[in-house]
């Protein structure tokens, strides 16, 4: 693909609009995940006490189960993302090839 074509579409209104909504949808989701991640650091930093909470058995603590939440958030968030890449990022990047007549 010669540089003009890499110009023209990089300048059309498709690629900047599936450049803004993919990399908003980005941000986003590193956003809640920070938050989740970050808080559960933040909640063991200055709340050690609460992780001697017993939920399971003898000797499972409250721990066990929050960071496999965080682990199953991780999955859902990225489910997320490629849900909407496989739908809505799709079609504009089909839209962007049919405009430009790439295959």
């Amino acid at each position: 693909m010669d540089q003009s074509t890499v110009e023209k579409i990089q300048q059309s209104e498709s690629f900047q609009t599936l450049v803004a909504q993919r990399s908003g949808l980005a941000m986003k989701l590193t956003i809640v995940m920070l938050v989740i991640y970050f808080g559960f650091i933040m909640l063991i930093a200055f709340n050690p006490a609460f992780f001697k909470t017993i939920v399971m058995g003898s000797n499972i603590t409250i721990g066990v189960p929050m960071g496999v939440g965080i682990i199953l958030a991780a999955f859902v968030l990225t489910g997320l993302y490629v849900r909407k890449a496989n739908s809505d990022f799709d079609e504009l990047t089909d839209k962007i090839k049919a405009e430009h007549h790439l295959s």
